[in-house]
């Protein structure tokens, strides 16, 4: 998720999540995401319900969109609490899987949510493909340069080993002389890139989260990396497997990702600051309890860096 982001982890339980760090947690089975970190099928599928759209929206949203009456919202779900698949084995669940209902209903529009890859997501928005892309993606000044982004939320990077390993991190510089296990396109996978060009770092970067979960949890690698709230997550639903080590850092904006120049960053940024007007967007942080990351005043391109 890159993401401040993303087995494909479809976790929802305690249960599940051991289970996953077995077989593998983006933004995105295939992921398509940003520095963080999700699970979805290789090929786009289907997996939520719309919701239903409500009348007498005030929002302008582009007339090529609204002609459509649906605005397609690709998402990579591994990446809970965000978005992940729900124990029917297709559904997509989330804090961003609620908002972008919630989002689209304000619009005016119904939301299909496609799982999809975390790397494929913003290729798909540049093609016509996709008409958001709503997947923990860490808003910064390169992703600015090919698609627009809206900022919904605020989050770090942590890290996260396999429990009574008696391995410590924190900050990227304790990532010297060890192995690191990240999903592919994430934010964590550009920094640890980094990290190992001025010491000596093992990248190991996997199509989706769970994955990289896995390596951890085998030993083939010391340590994972991933979002912050990601990181709380995996280790919560892990039934003891995992545990957080040291503090989250480089905390930076999400951001819900549109085709660039469209006109529907400014169409989204209107819906979310109806949401946060009305009390939705709060209660959606606290129902995935995110409460941390939220914010109070969306804009257009954010990036801190």
């Amino acid at each position: 998720m890159s993401s401040l982001r993303r087995p494909t982890l479809m976790l929802t339980s305690v249960a599940a999540a051991a289970a996953l760090a077995l077989s593998g947690c983006s933004s995105s089975g295939t992921s398509n995401k940003s520095g963080g970190s999700g699970g979805g099928s290789t090929s786009p599928t289907n997996t939520s319900a719309s919701a239903p759209a409500p009348s007498g929206s005030t929002i302008s949203v582009p007339a090529a969109i609204k002609s459509k009456g649906t605005i397609t919202i690709a998402m990579d779900a591994t990446y809970p609490p965000d978005e992940s698949i729900a124990n029917d084995g297709h559904t997509i669940v989330g804090f961003d899987a609620d908002l972008g209902n919630a989002l689209a209903k304000a619009m005016g529009l119904k939301a299909d949510l496609k799982n999809v890859t975390f790397d494929d997501i913003i290729p798909g928005l540049q093609s016509g493909k996709y008409d958001v892309g709503l997947s923990s993606f860490t808003d910064n000044k390169k992703r600015e340069k090919t698609v627009d982004f809206v900022t919904y939320f605020q989050a770090g990077e942590g890290f996260y080993v396999k429990a009574g390993s008696g391995k410590t991190f924190n900050g990227l510089a304790s990532l010297c002389g060890h192995t690191v296990s990240v999903e592919k396109g994430t934010t964590e996978e550009t920094d640890a890139n980094t990290q190992a060009k001025k010491c000596k770092v093992t990248v190991l970067s996997f199509a989706d989260q769970g994955q990289a979960n896995l390596a951890v949890s085998s030993g083939r690698a010391d340590v994972g990396f991933a979002d912050s709230q990601v990181v709380g997550y995996i280790v919560k639903q892990s039934n003891g497997q995992f545990q957080v080590t040291g503090q989250a850092f480089a905390v930076a904006p999400y951001g819900i990702a549109l085709p660039k120049g469209n006109g529907m960053a400014k169409a989204v940024q209107a819906a979310l600051e109806e949401l946060m007007k009305n009390g939705t967007y709060q209660k959606l942080l606290k129902k995935w309890g995110v409460q941390s990351g939220g914010i109070s005043k969306p804009v257009i391109d954010g990036a801190i860096s």
